[in-house]
């Protein structure tokens, strides 16, 4: 009677068949990349690898994928090392990678390409946002690593062009898993400590390998965050990294890049000189036509008779006070005339003038001024106020109306 088998049991030979087979240990497979997925928060990658007839189920683990220096497409052609096993829970046979590598393209260029285009969408590349690199820097700051020829390449151009100039070391390792974190490290250290005028960061020549560091977005997005303008000077002038495009300036070697940020001293000194020489050429031209000015005043002007300004103040002086003579006299005949008017006015309503025309005013025994003869009895005194003096008088008789 045939066996058999469960399920378990059948996927598990399958699978101990396929281990013990070497053909299908570290394995190398071709093909086209669909269905690609990056599986967050684990990092795996699933995927599915095809040809033009047939296709077989994929997965990268975090720990291999991390080392891929390049991020898969779908429709990408790559080639992977890994070994065939069976996904005994669902009874898949899936190729279990551990590296991959692009068909026909070098992964570390694929990898720079595809960096260089994310970060020239994100606009780090931009001309507007780079910083202008000082003329006169005090001093350097310098990222790359303590023992290697760049360092010395760096200083020799620097003590030759200006030995006036100082220049503080932030030392990094520019090769290896470490140094893209360091290289970013010491680039914002310089910005914390705020003490250098610009940076130069590189280092000398080199494989693509070798140069890693300075295409890393680490190292990208560290200079361009730098509020201190940076010159990257990393490898020889055919080598271009995308340090080199994220930075402020470009240099093609390290000494280059001291070339570049450090002003010679000798034309330092000779422009000193000749601007010195112009403003004294200035301000000796400046006090001969001043001085000319002066001489022209002293002839020509009221330097020539110093109290001619006087003069002719005093004469001023006088004609002022005649207008205000003749104006007070104006003044006041007005204000005569006008008095006079009025005291005619006031005289015309005086009792006075009136009396003067040959009337009288008669007051009572009481001083009050009689306007009817009802007022007054026979017999009794009165008053009589004329022009010139006054008369007492006795009523002999009166009357009602006169006659």
């Amino acid at each position: 009677m045939p066996k058999i088998w469960t399920v378990t049991e059948l996927t598990r030979e399958i699978s101990q068949t396929l281990s013990e087979n070497p053909d299908f240990i570290k394995c190398w497979v071709s093909g086209e990349i669909s269905n690609y997925k990056n599986h967050r928060p684990s990092g795996h990658w699933y995927f599915t690898l095809k040809d033009e007839s047939s296709s077989i189920k994929g997965v990268m683990f975090r720990s291999r994928a991390e080392r891929v220096r390049f991020t898969p497409q779908d429709g990408m052609k790559v080639l992977i090392q890994g070994s065939i096993r069976i996904y005994e829970r669902d009874g898949n046979i899936q190729l279990y990678a551990e590296e991959m590598q692009p068909s026909g393209v070098g992964a570390l260029y694929l990898a720079f390409e595809q960096l260089k285009e994310r970060l020239a969408q994100e606009g780090l590349f931009d001309p507007e946002r780079k910083k202008p690199i000082p003329r006169f820097p005090r001093r350097i700051g310098i990222v790359t690593s303590p023992t290697g020829a760049a360092l010395r390449d760096i200083i020799k151009v620097m003590e030759r062009r200006n030995p006036q100039i100082s220049w503080i070391l932030a030392p990094a390792a520019v090769q290896g898993e470490l140094a893209p974190g360091e290289v970013a490290q010491a680039i914002a250290r310089l910005n914390r400590q705020a003490q250098v005028d610009v940076i130069i960061v590189g280092r000398g020549g080199g494989s693509l390998e070798e140069l890693w560091a300075f295409n890393t977005v680490e190292v990208a997005r560290a200079i361009a965050a730098s509020g201190i303008p940076v010159i990257s000077a990393v490898g020889h002038e055919t080598d271009v990294t995308i340090a080199d495009m994220v930075a402020d300036l470009r240099a093609p070697t390290p000494s280059a890049a001291a070339e570049l940020a450090v002003p010679l001293w000798m034309e330092l000194k000779a422009n000193i000189a000749q601007l010195e020489s112009r403003l004294r050429n200035s301000m000796a031209l400046q006090i001969h036509q001043k001085r000319q000015r002066v001489d022209s005043l002293k002839s020509i002007g009221p330097l020539s008779n110093p109290f001619w300004r006087v003069d002719q103040n005093r004469q001023r002086l006088d004609a002022l006070s005649e207008r205000l003579e003749q104006g007070m006299t104006r003044f006041v005949s007005d204000k005569n005339g006008i008095l006079r008017l009025l005291a005619a006015k006031l005289d015309l309503l005086s009792p006075l003038a009136i009396l003067g025309r040959g009337y009288s005013l008669t007051y009572g025994p009481k001083g009050n001024v009689l306007r009817h003869s009802d007022e007054i009895n026979v017999g009794q005194q009165v008053q009589v106020r004329l022009q010139q003096g006054a008369l007492t008088c006795a009523v002999l008789a009166k009357s009602s109306d006169p006659k």
